[in-house]
């Protein structure tokens, strides 16, 4: 109190003292002046508020027990104009006292659309000034989440009630906090609220419609993926957008509409894929917009970074970065061949694409030159990343364009994408120990969100494969970050499920087993797709490498990570393209490293088997339709596409592997399947096996007799005579039988 001025401190003796609610209330009408005068800091504020007491301004706000002459708004008025004075102060809009009763706040807004509305006007809107107070600070924000006002607002707004923006940019707010944790698992309120504003987006002419644009993308964005998405295609919002997007982007505008348009048309792609602005186009020409969108985006790229410095080009990063999602997203679904362009067309989109990748290539120049590349700030770093990440999509899929100046960028992105994917892994690992009971103590840089590594894995497979890529890769010993990652990726992949307690030991289990966390499952199905990309770079750089491979710790390291981890791999449907890519990039390691490799090495002997199942179980006779017919598998077919290559590679490197490592064909012999191939072939129909089936089969059982002679009657007793003399296995025929 000693802190505090005479008026003040004169004021909270009157209020203490008061004996009745009448004297208390006169008081008051004193405290509305004293709150606007100089002397009133913080520490007034709070003293007069204690001094009040919130149960007193609460007996205000909800009694109707007033005198004849009064009307009940008063009181009302009173008790809010005190308390949006007070919640202006941050130590006071977080008191618990106020956040406990954030309820009655939420009340007098939802009343707006009472018969008594025109008395409310003042009320309402000093109970929304209340609440926006509140959901500045962090504490208002996680009060405001746990009672429900995301729910409250979006049917405020839902109803179209008085000063309903108010409601929208709370909500925003809370959203734009909690992400998708803060729409719960009910879809309904997102689905409700998105419809009404999605459609006055659509009707409303003035400019509160780019105001709207803004709003619908912080709410898209902060969407919960798994609930949203099931059933969105009952939903009118996705259409609404659509034409209010086409309206706005096929028409003469300004910066200001153009901005958030983009922004928005960004959210709603990386939320619905491109499949949406084509399912929702016109039926005469439903690309008409996806090309006008793509046209745009390239053209708005170019105009931000050409002839600009990274500062200048940093300024509107947000919008950019918005511009980057839809060409990703536009080149990985082009990629896909789904969409039927005309030549005129896909000219058309070459040369907008090409020139916004050289100004990105072109920005990336300028910072990896810059002696302070290496000390961006956490924010322009990402921005940098978000560059980095739009240009490898570009890569990964355009094989030719501007290589001097990407071979010249690559140490620079190399650096970026190690620290991204360092950063990332970090993260991971952190939340892991989180979920097992350890206490968190991370670093939440911008930097561990994504991992740029990961993505660039699609265009570091086409770049291995040039020889001066191929070189700088190497020259960086970025093969060892590469291993690093194949590691990362197989702690994903081979999830463990956390140990049992020790008090659960031993019971008998009645409940049947938990349903995998739906993320965990497309965590493990990104980091499968991973390990295929980083077999492909491993087993070209081992294949057009060979003397680096030959001599190289880190290649050897690999092939015992093959030898001990692919047995583990389980035996389920979406690990088989895994499983073919790491068995056939063991046996070309193993073709290079044969001098290291020992006989009495146990996890060889497991990973030629697990190598021998993937090559064995790939083809079989149709016994169900036609029993004289070879087929691919049925547990294979699904995949053909992705593995069909693989395989021949495989039986291709396995007969290499037989001639320099004799011993390994006792595994082929012992396991049957050297018997197994002399049988199905020999049921096989004459002059109706593919040649190049013919010649996988024939060249590795003639290495097989080669490197082992007692595979011979192993091979006749199987029906090697029939398969040669259908098959005209000439080769095969002289190993077994002589001319």
């Amino acid at each position: 109190m000693s802190d505090l001025s005479e008026p003040i401190k004169k004021c909270v003796l009157i209020l203490k003292s008061a004996k009745s609610d009448t004297e208390k209330f006169a008081a008051l009408f004193m405290v509305t002046k004293l709150v606007k005068s100089k002397d009133c800091n913080s520490q007034a504020k709070k003293a007069l508020f204690e001094a009040i007491g919130f149960n007193f301004l609460k007996k205000l706000l909800t009694s109707n027990n007033v005198q004849d002459d009064c009307p009940p708004s008063v009181y009302k008025s009173v008790a809010l104009s005190i308390l949006t004075t007070f919640c202006k102060d941050p130590e006071l809009s977080t008191h618990p006292e106020m956040l406990a009763n954030i309820p009655f706040f939420l009340d007098i807004v939802q009343t707006s659309d009472n018969d008594d509305y025109d008395d409310n006007l003042i009320i309402i809107s000093e109970a929304y000034t209340c609440l926006q107070c509140i959901a500045e600070q962090e504490s208002g924000q996680k009060a405001l989440i746990e009672v429900g006002a995301i729910t409250k607002m979006s049917e405020i707004y839902s109803h179209q009630s008085f000063q309903t923006d108010e409601a929208l940019n709370i909500l925003v707010k809370l959203v734009s906090r909690y992400g998708p944790a803060a729409w719960g698992n009910d879809p309904k309120p997102f689905h409700a609220l998105v419809n009404k504003i999605a459609l006055d987006f659509a009707t409303d002419q003035s400019d509160r419609k780019f105001e709207l644009a803004t709003i619908l993308s912080a709410l898209l964005y902060s969407c919960n993926k798994a609930t949203v998405l099931p059933g969105y295609a009952d939903e009118t919002w996705p259409m609404s957008i659509y034409k209010a997007l086409y309206d706005i982007l096929t028409s003469k505008i300004g910066k200001n509409q153009r901005d958030p348009a983009l922004k928005l048309a960004a959210n709603i792609l990386d939320l619905l894929g491109i499949e949406w602005c084509i399912e929702c186009g016109d039926e005469e020409n439903p690309k008409k917009f996806f090309l006008l969108l793509l046209q745009l985006c390239a053209i708005e790229v170019r105009m931000q970074l050409e002839d600009r410095s990274f500062k200048q080009a940093f300024a509107n990063a947000d919008l950019v970065t918005a511009c980057f999602i839809v060409l990703e997203l536009s080149i990985n679904y082009m990629a896909t061949d789904q969409l039927d362009l005309e030549q005129k067309e896909k000219q058309s989109v070459y040369t907008s694409l090409k020139g916004a990748f050289n100004a990105v290539v072109s920005t990336l120049t300028k910072v990896s030159n810059d002696k302070n590349r290496d000390k961006l700030p956490d924010a322009e770093k990402v921005y940098v990343c978000a560059m980095v990440r739009v240009l490898v999509a570009w890569i990964a899929q355009e094989t030719t364009a501007m290589r001097e100046q990407i071979y010249s960028l690559l140490p620079f992105i190399f650096t970026l994408a190690n620290d991204s994917f360092h950063a990332y892994r970090a993260r991971k690992l952190a939340e892991k120990n989180k979920s097992e009971g350890e206490s968190m103590d991370m670093d939440t840089s911008l930097m561990g969100q994504i991992d740029l590594l990961r993505l660039m894995l699609p265009a570091l497979c086409h770049l291995v494969v040039e020889d001066k890529a191929r070189d700088i890769v190497l020259n960086l010993k970025q093969e060892d970050i590469l291993y690093e990652a194949m590691n990362f990726h197989w702690s994903i992949v081979h999830y463990k499920k956390p140990p049992v307690p020790k008090s659960e030991r031993g019971k008998v289990k009645s409940k049947p087993e938990p349903e995998l966390d739906p993320k965990v499952l497309e965590d493990m199905k990104d980091s499968r797709a991973a390990m295929v990309s980083l077999c492909n770079i491993f087993m070209n750089l081992t294949v057009l490498a060979p003397k680096v491979v030959e001599n190289s710790m880190l290649f050897n390291t690999l092939l015992k990570f093959i030898f001990n981890n692919l047995p583990e791999l389980k035996d389920i449907p979406d690990n088989l393209v895994l499983h073919g890519h790491m068995a056939v990039l063991g046996l070309l390691l193993l073709k290079q490293q044969a001098t290291k490799v020992k006989k009495n090495d146990f996890s060889i002997c497991r990973y030629i088997q697990s190598t021998i199942r993937f090559l064995w179980d790939a083809y079989i006779v149709d016994e169900s339709n036609d029993p004289t017919a070879l087929v691919v598998s049925m547990s294979y077919k699904e995949h053909w596409n992705e593995i069909a290559d693989l395989w021949f590679l495989g039986m291709q490197t396995m007969s290499g592997v037989l001639t320099i490592v004799p011993w390994i064909s006792e595994f082929a012999i012992e396991s049957g399947w050297a018997e197994g191939i002399s049988e199905m072939l020999a049921k096989v129909k004459v002059g109706t096996l593919p040649p190049n089936i013919k010649s996988a089969f024939e060249d590795f059982l003639c290495r097989l007799v080669d490197s082992n002679e007692s595979v011979i009657p192993v091979l006749k007793k199987g029906g090697a005579l029939k398969m040669c003399r259908s098959h005209r296995m000439m080769d095969l025929g002289k190993k077994l039988f002589g001319d």
